[in-house]
């Protein structure tokens, strides 16, 4: 039979083919951490900390000075990173409400076309399984009230000038992903992806404020302190609480930060937060060695980058959930086989590129429903379509607690424009970050034409003002039936939360200010 002989052919020649794709389709391990300041990785921020396996990344391939998160708080941001959709099409309000269980991620799809995956560390995509203070201090925000929500900045020294391991989750994570990349990966036949989600450098929660109250604390060792260049910390200026735009008073009181802070303060809170950057580096520095000792490195993209920046003091905030550069300005180094090394790209980018961007790596098309678009032109990658262009801007958008307002984000060219709400009951902010890198001119009022042009291209990237009535109901929704549920004991639950101190100097004025609320007064 003539048949047979063909048909085996054909399937040899499929097997050689895929065994060809196999081999030459990079490993992709991506290395997240958690509240990392992007502008750490190039000059002039990266002098004040010493990040030696950054640095070898910066070397090796491409460091992005502008890339931005699509939404400045954990679940939110991941969302848009493993779905490669921005945060109003995932509907990724809060920490508590992200993907959908069944969502497709850029790891699904690679697991489809034959990678091998492993995830390891924190993920928070689907959601953060945040504390019920996070979930109510999210769905209250509209109400008329100001009451602090989280605990004073505050830091701490343990150990010695030899305790090296401070986070010991992300270090035990580190430890079994780096296992897995010795003793699984190298006998692999087929490419792998390692996904490995740092906590680091979030703040630890504080003991004073409970188990599930929040993180505030600063913590390192002498070890770590030692990478900081203490003279080369800046304290960064303030405006006047009374010249506030009203978004960022709210978040500067929610977040416990309106009262006095000396400048020692100020510099130790910004001392150890980058010792905590250095903490993560080396986790980063762990991965890199296990595929050097793997002999993997060659034929592996390596992608380090974080969910979202931390402010460590700038315009009298910390935390995160601001458009501020500090909270928005997010790591982006990609490194591996044919991509250009030592090279820095201007081009605005954000997370949702992500998804696209491994798909070309692998050799997959991408999805048509994606946000994102693919960096490997960027990256000077040979077999990347000249029609692969990037827009060029970058979209971030807020929903969550510490900002009484859904705020949009777009950063183009040298502009970077912030509208809130519906566009017109809260003032719009816009900064040249070209002439004004500290952010604190708002020249919209001076710049009226560029205001109107930038808000012009937000719109036709985002119908804002209708995402925002539609949070404002989930929002009720969610809270209306939480409520429910307390039957009688809600002014008891409410009044234990995080924000207690302030809740309770006026019970029944907090009660009405959440019922005319509800009431739309």
């Amino acid at each position: 039979c003539i048949e047979t002989p063909l048909l085996l052919v054909q399937v040899y020649f499929s097997f050689v083919q895929c065994l060809f794709h196999n081999r030459t389709r990079p490993n992709i391990v991506m290395v997240m951490a958690d509240a990392f300041d992007g502008r750490l990785t190039f000059d002039p921020g990266r002098r004040v900390v010493q990040l030696p396996y950054i640095n070898y990344l910066r070397e090796l391939g491409t460091t992005f000075l502008d890339a931005y998160t699509n939404s400045p708080i954990c679940c939110p941001s991941r969302a848009s990173m493993w779905s490669g959709q921005f945060a109003h099409l995932t509907q990724s309000w809060n920490n508590n409400k992200c993907l959908d269980g069944n969502a497709t991620t850029w790891m699904d799809s690679l697991e489809k076309s034959g990678y091998q995956t492993n995830m390891f560390g924190k993920l928070d995509y689907i959601s953060g399984s945040h504390s019920l203070s996070n979930r109510v201090e999210a769905w209250t925000r509209g109400v008329k009230f100001l009451l602090r929500q989280e605990g004073r900045p505050v830091t701490q020294l343990v150990g010695n000038a030899s305790t090296v391991r401070i986070m010991t989750k992300d270090w035990e994570t580190t430890d079994r992903a780096t296992q897995w990349l010795r003793d699984t990966a190298g006998r692999l036949h087929q490419p792998f992806a390692l996904y490995l989600g740092l906590n680091l450098p979030h703040a630890y929660k504080t003991d004073s404020l409970g188990p599930t109250g929040g993180g505030s604390t600063f913590l390192t060792s002498p070890y770590w302190l030692k990478k900081v260049s203490l003279e080369l910390i800046s304290v960064p200026k303030w405006l006047p609480m009374s010249a506030m735009h009203p978004v960022d008073y709210y978040s500067t009181f929610t977040k416990n930060c309106s009262g006095e802070f000396t400048q020692e303060e100020i510099r130790n809170i910004r001392a150890f937060y980058y010792a905590m950057c250095a903490e993560a580096d080396a986790m980063l520095g762990q991965v890199l060695g296990a595929l050097r000792s793997a002999g993997l490195l060659d034929n592996t993209v390596v992608m380090f980058t974080a969910d979202h920046g931390d402010l460590a003091m700038e315009h009298r905030q910390y935390y995160k959930m601001s458009m501020f550069e500090g909270s928005a300005h997010v790591p982006l180094l990609i490194a591996g086989p044919g991509l250009a090394s030592g090279l820095q790209s201007t081009q605005t980018v954000s997370l949702v590129d992500l998804y696209p961007t491994v798909m070309a790596l692998a050799g997959i098309p991408a999805p048509g429903s994606l946000s994102g678009h693919s960096l490997l032109p960027l990256l000077s990658w040979p077999g990347a379509s000249p029609a692969e262009t990037h827009p060029g801007w970058a979209l971030s958008e807020y929903h969550g607690c510490n900002a009484n307002a859904s705020t949009y984000m777009l950063r183009k060219g040298r502009w970077k424009y912030i509208a809130y709400a519906d566009g017109q009951s809260i003032p719009p902010q816009l900064f040249d970050l070209t002439l004004d890198k500290e952010e604190l001119h708002n020249v919209v009022t001076k710049f009226p034409k560029v205001g109107a042009y930038m808000e012009e291209q937000l719109r036709s990237i985002v119908a804002y003002p209708k995402v925002s009535q539609a949070v404002q109901l989930y929002n009720k929704q969610q809270f209306i039936s939480w409520r429910k549920g307390l039957g009688g004991y809600y002014s008891k639950v409410i009044a234990n939360l995080r924000w207690h101190v302030d809740w309770q100097r006026d019970m029944l004025a907090n009660e009405k200010a959440v019922d005319d609320w509800l009431n739309g007064i």
